[in-house]
């Protein structure tokens, strides 16, 4: 099915002033059943989170990041590979995600800072960027997507920009 100028212009959703929903054309048959409330519901728990994971990120408060993965969770990064020394950058369920996330938050280097300026979700699908050129100067370069099911996160990858990958280069997370 391809969504047509109208499917896609009737999927942007208005949030705090700017357009943070944008619904897939390969989502919308599945979102077709959902009530407009269950919707609303479902960008509303996506957003909590997008708040909430960059508070815990913040504070590299391990709870309250974990809080906000479903108990089978995957996540993904080029990260993992680097800090553990395993072939595939994937960490399963929260006992793995709990020491992965453990160590970066020891690890994280100065240049890993936070400033992002908005997201997209269609209450499924949650994505942001933390682009290289920031108001303080560069910052290392991600872009977030998540899975969001039941108001928590699913599936996690993490996909990384030349400079950010420059930081694995340079090994910084060891330091």
């Amino acid at each position: 099915m391809h969504a047509t100028r109208r499917d896609v212009a009737a999927s942007l959703l208005l949030l705090g002033g700017a357009v943070v929903s944008l619904t897939p054309a390969r989502t919308q048959e599945s979102t077709m059943n959902q009530t407009e409330a269950e919707k609303q519901d479902a960008i509303r728990a996506a957003e909590r989170i997008y708040r909430a994971w960059d508070e815990a990120l913040g504070k590299k408060d391990l709870e309250g990041a974990l809080a906000l993965y479903a108990p089978d969770a995957t996540l993904e990064s080029p990260l993992v590979r680097h800090l553990l020394g395993v072939d595939a950058g994937i960490r399963k369920g929260q006992a793995e995600l709990r020491s992965f996330v453990e160590l970066v938050f020891a690890r994280t280097p100065p240049s890993r800072q936070r400033y992002r300026s908005n997201f997209f979700t269609d209450g499924r699908k949650l994505m942001w960027e933390y682009p290289r050129a920031a108001p303080d100067g560069e910052q290392m370069d991600f872009t977030e997507v998540m899975d969001v099911e039941a108001g928590l996160i699913k599936r996690h990858c993490v996909y990384w920009g030349w400079y950010g990958m420059r930081i694995l280069e340079r090994d910084a997370y060891r330091r």
